[in-house]
């Protein structure tokens, strides 16, 4: 007679994936959830929510409902309804483009301001892939040391080749847990 181990999720966990416009984060979710590339883009409207499992540490899973929010300055309005009960978040910025670390500052304020003031995060600097043809466009050191200073982690990923994805997802878990844990 064979046993069957069927792993129960602990944590239900709510997790903002913010940023500015056409950073990557819809790319990014769909390459942790499916593992696959998305070639094309398309424009967020207000909210998505996918949800995906996460073993965390051996044996232990957590779900995850990933609230993707839309990051285009219109749905500014709304947004601050989407960060009622979230758990943590990732703050996704393109190495390519300068303006959206800039914005990235804006962006952990305003989910502290309408979530938790210690929320946990991972700061994102996506499509690493890229450098190669584009060159250095942001001091990386700079990103690491902001999101160190704020009581995050870094972490570079690539929608395209799957780089740290996973690693990103992760680790922001495993923060949530710790955090109620060392509360």
């Amino acid at each position: 007679m064979g046993f069957v181990i069927v792993k129960m999720s602990s944590f239900k966990l709510k997790v903002l994936l913010t940023g500015a416009a056409a950073v990557g984060k819809k790319r990014l979710v769909q390459r942790f959830i499916k593992n696959r590339f998305a070639e094309n883009y398309k424009l967020t409207v207000g909210v998505d929510i996918l949800t995906k499992d996460v073993e965390y540490k051996p044996g232990e899973v957590a779900t995850l409902s990933i609230w993707d929010i839309g990051g285009q300055q219109r749905f500014e309005f709304i947004r601050s309804t989407f960060y009622k009960g979230a758990a943590g978040v990732l703050l996704v910025f393109d190495l390519t483009r300068e303006q959206t670390f800039v914005e990235s500052k804006k962006w952990l304020t305003e989910t502290r301001q309408f979530s938790n003031e210690n929320i946990p995060f991972v700061l994102i600097g996506n499509n690493v892939d890229l450098l190669e043809d584009v060159g250095e466009v942001i001091d990386r050191e700079e990103a690491r040391a902001f999101a160190e200073k704020e009581g995050g982690i870094y972490i570079e990923t690539s929608i395209k080749t799957g780089a740290n994805v996973d690693e990103a997802f992760n680790e922001l878990t495993r923060r949530i847990i710790e955090s109620r844990h060392s509360n």
